[in-house]
């Protein structure tokens, strides 16, 4: 073999290596760049999936807000309701106690109160009714005024024992049930 021949085969068999060595650092980078879109990909696609996720909580907690705002609004409207029906409700019962019937119901609450309480009682009133209840409780009628719509309170005589049967307290009693029924 010839030197010419020799250098020939050195520098085909260097190129040979570089070439090998160029396709090989290009087949490196090529498997890089495509390890790197992968990744770029897959980071996408995770800060879209995070900021659905943020949306979508966002989205829930302004609907769940919205829709307390809009119970507690109409829980406001309806003790609104309520508590104008319980003020018409107090009207109607002042207006009553001016009635001629309001005579009989004092006439049968008294009536209620002996029977509790037993004789002799002490019965009081508002000082509207005066005179009403001096004619229907007799001797047991002490002049004392209360503050209320109508109705009685009524007193054993050693005072141990109490019924209070005026229109307010009869109300604020039973007003779960009449809320129940303006409702």
């Amino acid at each position: 073999m010839s030197l010419e021949s020799l250098i020939e085969e050195i520098r085909s068999r260097a190129e040979a290596q570089v070439r090998a060595t160029v396709d090989a650092a290009k087949a490196e980078a090529d498997r890089i760049a495509a390890e790197r879109d992968r990744e770029i990909r897959a980071i996408e696609e995770r800060s879209r999936q995070a900021a659905d996720a943020e949306a979508a909580r966002d989205r829930a907690q302004r609907i769940a807000a919205a829709k307390l705002k809009a119970r507690k609004l109409l829980y406001e409207a309806r003790e609104r309701r309520l508590e104008e029906a319980l003020r018409e409700t107090r009207t109607l019962l002042a207006e009553f106690a001016e009635t001629p019937e309001y005579t009989n119901v004092l006439r049968r609450m008294v009536a209620t109160a002996t029977e509790e309480l037993g004789k002799p009682i002490r019965i009081q009133g508002r000082a509207e009714d005066a005179g009403r209840l001096a004619k229907v409780a007799g001797k047991s009628f002490d002049p004392t005024p209360i503050p209320a719509l109508g109705g009685i309170l009524a007193e054993s005589a050693d005072s141990s024992r109490r019924l209070n049967l005026t229109f307010d307290e009869l109300l604020r009693l039973r007003e779960d049930a009449v809320r129940g029924l303006l409702a």
